[in-house]
């Protein structure tokens, strides 16, 4: 098993992430990918995936970090590190105010033409995409760049059928975190039934969106939760599909929301979000 979209420089692993990862190990997840959000946490990043075999990780700018300074002559030095195997994750919030979605668009469009540039020069990976609540402003965007579109991943997907639908037909990639288990996520468990096997991924979106492996959701405390979960991508059988799908889950002491709109993680203070 392999997390393809976890982020171990948050806070709440400070001083755990040789733990995480032994928990990980022993639930038979093998590595994972933390993902960036800004900039001035790439050092960090980097240096995560130098000390530690199984962490590799991406280079790119989080929408609701648009508003903070980004240097990127900073994000091309990390995507040129052996182990930096993907773009992003960047895109689109439409679930909050600010940033100003202006500035959202702009900062997106700049970092798609940077990656045009640089993956010309050979610097090719694929797109890890934020979406929410932004599919029909997203898309256009996406279609206008020069980039393959089979190349974006749209992670932690919490949209419909029909946003499913959108991003299948064009051309992208779409994978789910422990929300698609969610009693009142519905509408995410059908998109789920709709998505082939060649173009499903699952991830943790450490430390947010555990998966309801059992009863009602409520606070967790565990570091580790790598199960089938109680209905999954697929059908509600609870089997995975494929086999090779994890939850690593969340950290001592973090909270949960109800709500697959409301999720308990956001690389910002002020919101919640993935």
């Amino acid at each position: 098993m392999f997390d393809t979209h976890c982020h171990l420089t948050f806070d709440c692993f400070e001083g755990r992430v040789d733990r995480v990862l032994e928990d990980a190990r022993n639930a038979g997840v093998r590595g994972c990918i933390s993902i960036a959000t800004t900039t001035d946490g790439l050092p960090e990043l980097t240096a995560l995936a130098d000390t530690h075999p199984e962490i590799w990780f991406s280079s790119g700018v989080h929408p609701l970090y648009s508003d903070r300074p980004i240097d990127w002559n900073a994000m091309l030095i990390a995507a040129r590190h052996p182990k930096c195997v993907a773009w992003g994750e960047l895109g689109l919030d439409h679930h909050y105010d600010q940033p100003d979605r202006s500035l959202q668009r702009r900062v997106l469009e700049d970092q798609l033409a940077h990656i045009e540039s640089w993956s010309a020069e050979g610097l090719r990976k694929p797109v890890v995409i934020h979406c929410r609540k932004a599919f029909d402003d997203l898309l256009p965007v996406l279609e206008a760049s020069s980039l393959p579109n089979d190349r974006f991943v749209f992670h932690c997907f919490t949209g419909d059928e029909s946003d499913a639908r959108a991003v299948l037909d064009f051309g992208g990639w779409i994978s789910f975190t422990g929300i698609v288990t969610f009693a009142n996520a519905t509408e995410v468990a059908r998109a789920s039934d709709l998505v082939p096997d060649d173009r499903i991924m699952v991830e943790t979106d450490a430390p947010s969106s555990p998966p309801n492996l059992i009863g009602p959701r409520g606070p967790t405390s565990r570091s580790t939760s790598v199960a089938p979960p109680r209905s999954s991508p697929g059908g509600g059988d609870g089997s995975l599909r494929p086999s090779n799908r994890c939850w690593i889950g969340t950290p001592p002491g973090s909270s949960t929301s109800t709500s697959p709109d409301s999720h308990p993680r956001d690389p910002r203070p002020r919101a919640g979000g993935h």
